[in-house]
């Protein structure tokens, strides 16, 4: 079991992606970049760490380099500055200069915030990703965002950074809990839906496979989205167009999460956030009534809420208003022509997205 997708940037290949079953291929692959008698910095989270830090600390002690241990405290609520500026005195007090690195151990959280770290430490220094959570491995660990939470608001503070390499090591899924490995299928029925109905249809096939985590479904399912992101983000690494798409339900997902105090994970608030696009695509006739209900039931079927209750519909639009895709006062929405073919749309109303909230918040 091995694979690897190689990422451009402006026509250059600039990481691998690497998918393995294990961290045995790590120094092999770290190598590769030609680092070595540097610096680096493990940064990981209270959950991660005590599992796999000294793993992956033994993994990249073999590429000749000397290498540390940040752990902090696991959760949404320290994805912030003040967390940042831990890790900047750590990396002070041990003397990191440009050519040392840093390593991201963990969700999406952790990539996150150590890419943000990265890209700001001593104005930018390298770093790369080492996802464990099916959320990470197919999303935010690849395409170079980077960012934490500003006083609730969602990654409202960050920097593009790419990494210089991704690993991803699939047998970690298997020590996630159901309700997190269940989340990360957000973001992968999100990749069907936007860029791949045969993809879609496929996820929908498999589910029982997918579920039992079976290795070579793991693994084809990881792969195919891993793809599907490298192709949206090497059109449009900084997203001025249509990486946009990759935000399909994560307009009003976002604003909901942010009402819910985080309490519900990213994933299940993008697939919330999907069933209301949906909804508006369906009463805008793009989509069948058979295919909405066909996304909610495929939704059910990965164990995600799709329903929601204590908040209430003009608090979510207006906390969307907030969020970091408005364009010109605008909020750029994204919809769907068709199963597997997105599009950004500028013109969705307050109404049109609380008649869709109507089909969640019960």
């Amino acid at each position: 079991m091995s694979k690897c997708i190689n990422v451009k940037y402006e026509n250059k290949p600039i990481y691998d992606i690497v998918i393995e079953n294990d961290f045995s291929l790590l120094a092999d692959a770290f190598s590769k970049l030609g680092i070595s008698g540097r610096k680096l910095c493990i940064v990981t989270d209270s959950n991660v760490g005590p599992i796999y830090a000294s793993l992956v600390e033994e993994e990249l002690k073999k590429t000749g380099n000397k290498v540390f241990v940040y752990t902090f405290e696991a959760g949404e609520e320290n994805k912030n500055l003040d967390t940042v500026e831990d890790v900047y005195e750590f990396l002070i007090k041990e003397h990191f200069d440009r050519k040392d690195m840093l390593v991201a151990l963990g969700g999406g959280v952790v990539g996150d915030l150590t890419g943000f770290t990265a890209a700001t430490y001593l104005r930018g220094i390298d770093f790369i990703q080492v996802p464990t959570s099916l959320l990470a491995q197919v999303d935010s660990s690849i395409g170079g965002k980077t960012g934490v939470d500003f006083r609730a608001y969602k990654n409202m503070v960050g920097a593009f950074h790419q990494p210089k390499l991704v690993y991803m090591n699939i047998s970690v899924l298997k020590t996630l809990s159901t309700r997190l490995f269940n989340s990360g299928f957000g973001e992968i029925i999100k990749h069907g839906l936007i860029k791949d109905s045969n993809y879609y249809n496929w996820l929908r096939d498999n589910v029982d496979n997918i579920k039992k985590l079976e290795p070579e479904y793991i693994e084809e399912m990881i792969y195919i989205s891993c793809n599907i992101k490298r192709e949206v983000v090497e059109k449009d690494p900084k997203e001025k167009g249509d990486r946009a798409l990759l935000n399909f339900g994560h307009t009003l997902g976002h604003s909901i999460e942010k009402l819910m105090n985080f309490t519900l994970y990213h994933g299940e608030c993008v697939a919330l956030g999907m069933i209301a696009a949906l909804s508006i695509c369906k009463k805008r006739g793009a989509i069948s009534e058979a295919e909405y209900n066909d996304a909610v039931e495929m939704l059910k079927l990965y164990e995600f809420p799709t329903t929601v209750t204590g908040i209430t519909s003009e608090d979510v639009v207006k906390v969307s208003k907030n969020d970091k895709k408005m364009d010109a006062g605008k909020i750029k929405f994204i919809l769907l022509n068709s199963v597997g073919d997105a599009y950004i749309d500028m013109n969705v109303t307050d109404e049109e997205m609380k008649d869709a909230l109507l089909d969640i918040i019960k």
